[in-house]
């Protein structure tokens, strides 16, 4: 599917916008970025942009410039919210082609931008889809969060880098993305039991594979033990393997982590 995207700078699209986000992050009246802060980051040059269909805002993206001068320029991608119950498949990968499209022509290199390890989609998305790379574990990086996605659980969450012309960010760009291949005999350091609990193993060897559950979203809702126990498996493995120098290369299609030490 084609979606035309442009660029948002008028008040009247920008609290479009801002109700888009709150619908997304089930906070109606009270969206996680507001149209004024939205108005003055599209007023200072920062990129924001969405997209319509039939007249309906149902996609959009926000991002600002930062890093550590001089040698750093990056955008920090805050947040892409699409409708929940549309028919806009490919719509987010979209959003972020455009995204990386801008940051070239600016010659902005590269864009960074956190997630939460244990949203199986957005993994997938973020190291396999779009060829980004796993940066750092974060530790309840925003702390207490009350919308209706993440209420009730720590915000844990990972750095993503996304480094606009290595190969892999070019060839996802074609729709070729580079799949992860795990090792044979590749350890799983951590995986679902009988029961849907986490069952954590001791990481050992050149690589590793990690599972994380099919839906955390939907197990917040039914089981919040269970859920806090999932973050907090992957906190210890995922967060001490990156710690201990193994690199994410990917994430499979079933929701498979695939780390590789550096120095194997």
């Amino acid at each position: 599917m084609d979606f035309p995207i442009e660029e948002l700078s008028e008040l009247a699209d920008l609290r479009e916008l801002a109700e888009l986000f709150a619908t997304v992050w089930g906070r109606p009246g009270e969206p996680p970025i507001g149209s004024d802060i939205l108005r003055a980051l599209a007023h200072s040059g920062n990129y924001l942009a969405g997209t319509r269909s039939e007249g309906r805002l149902i996609g959009g993206i926000v991002g600002w410039l930062g890093g550590h001068p001089p040698h750093d320029l990056h955008m920090h991608s805050h947040i892409l919210g699409v409708v929940p119950g549309i028919e806009a498949r490919g719509l987010g990968f979209a959003l972020k082609q455009h995204q990386r499209r801008w940051c070239l022509e600016r010659s902005v290199g590269a864009i960074e931008w956190t997630y939460d390890p244990l949203v199986r989609r957005n993994a997938y998305f973020n190291l396999t889809k779009l060829g980004a790379e796993a940066d750092r574990y974060l530790v309840d990086f925003y702390g207490t969060m009350n919308d209706g996605i993440n209420a009730g659980d720590e915000s844990d969450r990972i750095l993503i880098r996304w480094e606009l012309s290595s190969e892999k960010a070019a060839r996802a760009a074609e729709g070729k993305p580079i799949e992860p291949v795990a090792d044979d005999g590749a350890a799983r350091v951590l995986a679902a039991g009988p029961g849907g609990e986490p069952v954590r193993r001791a990481l050992d060897g050149p690589s590793a594979l990690l599972q994380v559950p099919g839906d955390i979203v939907a197990l917040r809702r039914s089981s919040p033990e269970l859920a806090r126990m999932w973050r907090h498996a992957v906190r210890a493995a995922l967060g001490d393997a990156m710690a201990a120098g193994y690199r994410v290369t990917g994430v499979t299609r079933d929701g498979w982590y695939v780390l590789r030490s550096g120095r194997g």
